[in-house]
Parts: structure tokens; C-alpha cells; sequence
């Protein structure tokens, strides 16, 4: 089979699973508790993190939803395994799961969860892919169910000139921005938009996005 930009994407995320958290550190967790702020979960539901990277996310969900059910898969297994061993030392009791999953096939039922998150994931995707992830993620969602996405912002020149770069230098590792297209992407898997911040970290922009089935 030819080697997908999917497949590069895994193996450079395997080999950099032990140094990942350091870019969440920098430049991600002030839009991982804006995005916690804006979904609305509750303790006691049922939450799914499609791309848990190096599980800056994922334990904010599940300490946040302790009495609930909260999984979390990502393409790297060494990404997800490193999460998985963390969250089982530091949360012993929790019901909880991180497996290496691809997002475009999700191995769960239909309506399964009330909320989704996916952070930093559709830059890496094709638009293909975008879509197949997403008809997969509004699938896995119960009626009303949520989904709430982070996005790399497009709103700073330099910092989109600079993202151009790194996209075509290592473009499995940095992808390229696609913010400003996903709203229309999320109408085309019939849900709708229920909320939206943008959020600056160091010189980082991101971008906010919840949404209803």
C-alpha cells in the first residue's frame, strides 16, 4: 500500500510521544480550559477526545468527569499508550481508556457519546479525511450531543507565514491551517454551531468551536 501522509503523521508521533508535552505546555492548555469552560460536560457523562496527543486534554476531562465514562483514542500508540499508563496512576478507579485508534473509523457504536473533543487534529487531515473523521464523530454523538473542536488560529499574518513554513518542511508533523474552512465544514456534516473564542497563549493563536448535532 503507498505511504499516506496518515501513516508519516503516526510515525513521527510515535518518535516524538516522550517530548510532546512540552508544546502543549507552551502553547496549548490556555485553550484546553477554554474549551472545557465552553462544552458544557457535566460530571456523569459519557466523553470521547478523538487525538488525545500527549493527554493535556484527556486528564482535564477526566477530572472533570470523574463519576462518568471518558475515552480517549489517537493514531500514535505510543502517544496513546503514555497517556493510558498516566491516567491510570493518577486516577485509580476512574472509568477510563486511551487506545491508538484511527479517528476516520471509530470503533464505537452509533449515538454512544454526549460530548466529543478533538484538538489540533483536522490540520493534520487531508480534506478527504476531514470529512470522513467528521461524519465518524457526528455518528459516535447522541442527539444533541456535543462536539467541541481546537483549532490552530489564522487570524495573526506573521504567525500564518510562519505556520506556511513548518507545513512545508515537516508537513506531517505541522499540517496546515484549515480554521477558516471548518465552519462550513461542520454545517456539511449536519450540526451546527453553538459557540466560538479565540484564545492567544505566548505568540499561539487558537481557535474555539463548539457544536450540536
Amino acid at each position: 500500500m503507498p505511504v499516506t501522509i496518515v501513516d508519516r503523521t503516526r510515525r513521527v508521533y510515535d518518535r516524538l510521544a516522550g517530548v510532546y508535552p512540552m508544546s502543549t505546555y507552551f502553547f496549548h492548555s490556555r485553550a484546553h480550559r477554554r474549551a472545557l469552560e465552553m462544552s458544557g460536560i457535566h460530571d456523569g457523562m459519557r466523553v470521547l477526545e478523538v487525538a488525545t496527543g500527549s493527554g493535556e486534554m484527556f486528564r482535564r476531562l477526566v477530572r472533570h468527569n470523574r463519576k462518568g465514562c471518558t475515552i480517549g483514542v489517537d493514531l500514535s500508540p505510543n502517544m496513546a499508550a503514555r497517556t493510558h499508563r498516566r491516567i491510570e496512576k493518577e486516577f485509580p478507579g476512574a472509568s477510563t481508556l486511551c487506545q491508538a485508534v484511527d479517528a476516520r473509523h471509530l470503533p464505537f457504536r452509533d449515538g454512544m457519546f454526549d460530548a466529543v473533543f478533538a484538538c489540533y487534529l483536522l490540520e493534520l487531515l487531508s480534506c478527504e479525511d476531514i470529512q470522513r473523521t467528521m461524519s465518524e464523530i457526528r455518528r459516535v454523538l447522541r442527539d444533541r450531543g456535543t462536539l467541541t473542536l481546537v483549532l490552530i488560529g489564522q487570524n495573526t499574518k506573521m504567525f500564518n507565514r510562519l505556520y506556511r513554513i513548518g507545513g512545508k518542511v515537516a508537513p506531517a508533523f505541522w499540517g496546515r491551517q484549515v480554521e477558516t474552512r471548518v465552519p462550513e465544514m461542520i454545517e456539511a456534516a449536519n450540526m451546527r454551531i453553538s459557540g466560538e473564542q479565540v484564545v492567544y497563549q505566548t505568540f499561539y493563536p487558537s481557535r474555539v468551536l463548539t457544536a450540536r448535532k
